[in-house]
């Protein structure tokens, strides 16, 4: 890791700390300490491992989009570093821009040419995008009318996160269908961008385009390739399932009774969908508001929602980070390929 990096790291874990330090500041902190002490550990420890259980259906697309295209068999912690890794790089840059290039090296490390560790990540990129798509769909007739009376304020929040899903995903099938219009849509709309970007506005223009053709050449094999495909959205489906679930474990561990499964999923979803909006690195103060103001039914004492914040926070965002530098220092035992 280079110094750019570590210094993003400690700003992350800077800028979590005093967000929570502000929350605590109207917290009684003895009924915080009784709230502590009384966690149920046993689903505490769930949440941690429904965490890691979700990196591992991970490792598993990563493993069945890679198979048939290596001369070697990677080892089980060279599928799984790949989620680490990105969980990493996702929370230190903004849009969780950086996971995309880091999961590219760690590929590299183990001896997966370039063009193949691209190919694969681009597909597995689309499928993650896809089916966070569907699971927001499928609870936007469960629930989206409830949060939209209970919750309007975030309501205008959770259309802006489904409009950048849509729009992302439109630009993806727009290059695999129509490679050419599209081509041309980005030259015209480069036009009034170079005219204000002199300096580097050609530069930008030709990196657009060459971002173009690397994915239509791409999407051709990915619609070649219809079985992995599939496999590869059901094991998605599964890793956003534990991943959703770990807010449902913290509030079993936090004592909450009568919790229904399904609003909870619903409004972890909803939480995933404004946090994509957020530009700062890991959604940092839009995932705690969503949180507050999504949970707050269930946890009405102060200490408890801080906690309950914290927790959550805790387990789907800084112990990602924490596995993610694991992953980078522990690197597969084997010639690197830029090294050959």
């Amino acid at each position: 890791m280079n110094r750019k990096n570590i210094l993003a790291i400690i700003a992350m874990f800077g800028l979590g700390f005093a967000i929570f330090a502000w929350e605590l500041r109207n917290t009684n902190i003895r009924a915080l300490v009784k709230s502590i002490l009384s966690l149920n550990l046993g689903w505490l420890f769930v949440a941690f491992l429904s965490i890691i259980v979700s990196y591992f259906f991970e490792s598993l697309v990563v493993k069945v989009l890679l198979k048939n295209r290596l001369d070697r068999q990677l080892s089980p912690w060279e599928y799984f570093r790949i989620p680490l890794i990105q969980a990493l790089f996702n929370a230190i840059t903004p849009f969780s821009s950086g996971g995309q290039p880091a999961q590219l090296v760690a590929l590299m490390q183990s001896k997966v040419e370039p063009g193949k560790a691209s190919s694969v990540l681009l597909m597995k990129f689309i499928v993650y995008q896809t089916m966070v798509m569907v699971n927001f769909i499928i609870a936007l007739f469960i629930g989206f009318e409830h949060i939209a009376q209970s919750y309007s304020g975030l309501s205008v929040l959770i259309v802006g996160g489904f409009v950048i899903h849509v729009v992302t995903i439109s630009v993806l099938l727009m290059i695999m269908y129509y490679y050419k219009f599209t081509k041309r849509a980005a030259i015209v709309i480069m036009k009034p961008i170079k005219w204000f970007a002199k300096t580097n506005g050609e530069k930008w223009e030709l990196k657009l385009l060459e971002k173009i053709d690397t994915f239509y050449a791409e999407s051709i094999i990915l619609k070649k390739e219809p079985i992995k495909v599939v496999k590869a959205a059901v094991l998605t489906f599964f890793q956003l399932i534990f991943y959703y679930l770990v807010v449902y474990f913290v509030l079993l561990a936090l004592h909450v009774e009568h919790v229904n499964l399904i609003k909870v999923l619903v409004l972890q979803i909803m939480i995933v969908m404004i946090v994509s909006i957020f530009p700062i690195p890991g959604g940092s103060g839009g995932a705690e508001y969503s949180f507050k103001s999504l949970f707050s039914g269930y946890l009405p004492l102060q200490s408890s929602l801080v906690l309950g914040m914290f927790l959550w926070r805790f387990i789907t965002y800084f112990f990602g980070m924490f596995l993610g530098l694991i992953g980078v220092v522990k690197r597969p035992k084997v010639i690197d390929f830029m090294e050959k």
